[in-house]
């Protein structure tokens, strides 16, 4: 055997052990999902690699469980059967008060779609640079899919809103047909603004043309093809929420009607006259109507007997 001859044998087989000792920490495959398993999924991310898993338990709620914000749910609905249908569709922007049925109507559009091939797949933020290889994942897919992201907002110098913007509509390769992003946020441009940004002629940190820095920060939102705006409820809104998650845990009126003091109160408490608070105050009035009702029978059985 020649020098170089043996020279090469060494070499690859040195090679070889280097690969298999790389091997265990590399990112294993990313697994085909189970797309049968369920109608939602979560993008996870383990070890370098992202997948998406199956949400096995989803929310009931409905389209009308929904109180209050007919106009934003008639739009986004709107929105979500041409989707569905496969009409020309927006990607949507629901912005405004907290626990207003945001991310709510998002979950009661998927309860109403699914069966017609709608599917939702969640997204954090912190994943939001995963974004393009989801797409991809999913562009030849026969379902129709919303990529949701909750609670959506970016400090300055993020620079993940560019993933977004990638997606959404920043890239020569075109969107597929049928994906669309539906996001959630507290700020209606996604970024913090300045008072001191307006002043174009006034210095702003290094920024010499700070204009340009807000229509970089606007640029983002105006993807979005469809705003939409939810806003606080006022006392009768908020009680006409109560009173319908009260009769959905099973109260009658009389129940509902004596519940309305403590109803108040309970939004005071929480300083917010939220959707999110009235269904929390149902909940913890149905469940405390539901323990005295047994102590109210033994009570009258025992009165009975005597």
């Amino acid at each position: 055997m020649t020098d170089p001859f043996r020279q090469l044998v060494l070499f690859l087989a040195r090679a070889e052990q280097l690969i298999e000792r790389l091997e265990p920490l590399l990112p294993p495959a990313s697994a085909a999902p189970d797309w049968q398993a369920s109608r939602a999924f979560r993008w996870r991310t383990g070890r370098g690699a992202g997948y998406l898993q199956p949400i096995a338990r989803l929310p009931a709620i409905r389209l009308a469980d929904l109180c209050d914000i007919d106009d934003q749910k008639a739009r986004v609905d709107a929105n979500t059967r041409h989707f569905v249908a496969g009409r020309p569709a927006n990607n949507v922007l629901l912005t405004g008060a907290r626990g207003s049925g945001k991310s709510s109507l998002v979950k009661a559009l998927l309860n109403e779609y699914a069966p017609d091939g709608l599917r939702v797949i969640e997204v954090e933020k912190g994943d939001l640079t995963d974004l393009p290889d989801i797409v991809d994942l999913i562009a030849d897919r026969p379902e129709r899919f919303i990529v949701f992201c909750d609670d959506l907002s970016f400090d300055a110098g993020d620079a993940r809103y560019k993933a977004l913007k990638v997606v959404l509509d920043g890239s020569i390769a075109a969107p597929p047909e049928n994906v669309l992003i539906y996001a959630t946020s507290n700020r209606r441009h996604l970024m913090p603004e300045y008072f001191a940004e307006n002043l174009e002629n006034q210095r702003f940190g290094e920024e010499i043309h700070p204009g340009e820095a807000i229509e970089e920060k606007i640029s983002l939102s105006e993807r979005f093809g469809l705003w939409v705006s939810f806003y606080p409820f006022d006392q009768d809104a908020y009680l006409h929420i109560v009173a319908h998650w009260l009769r959905a845990f099973g109260c009658d009126a009389a129940t509902i009607a004596a519940a309305e003091r403590d109803a108040l109160n309970w939004a005071l408490e929480r300083g917010s006259r939220s959707g999110r608070v009235a269904w929390q105050f149902a909940r913890d009035w149905a469940g405390q109507a539901r323990q005295a009702s047994p102590a109210r029978k033994r009570a009258r059985a025992r009165s009975a007997e005597k």
